[in-house]
């Protein structure tokens, strides 16, 4: 699954480990989901949403 994570991380000015500490996950974990290393569980998926302004529909699209 395709994510712009990255993408709109960097739209808002925020660093990994900023959203990192605001999802209450490491910075690696961050990293590895933008890498499409890491499929987020649900509730951490609405939290990534919440936080870069966005749903989990446009924050995720299938491959």
């Amino acid at each position: 699954m395709k994510n712009r994570i990255r993408e709109l991380r960097k739209a808002l000015n925020l660093s990994q480990e900023e959203l990192a500490r605001l999802c209450g996950v490491s910075r690696q974990t961050i990293n590895a989901i933008e890498n499409d290393k890491y499929d987020p569980s649900l509730p951490l998926a609405f939290s990534l949403a919440r936080h870069l302004r966005t749903t989990v529909d446009r924050l995720f699209i299938p491959d």
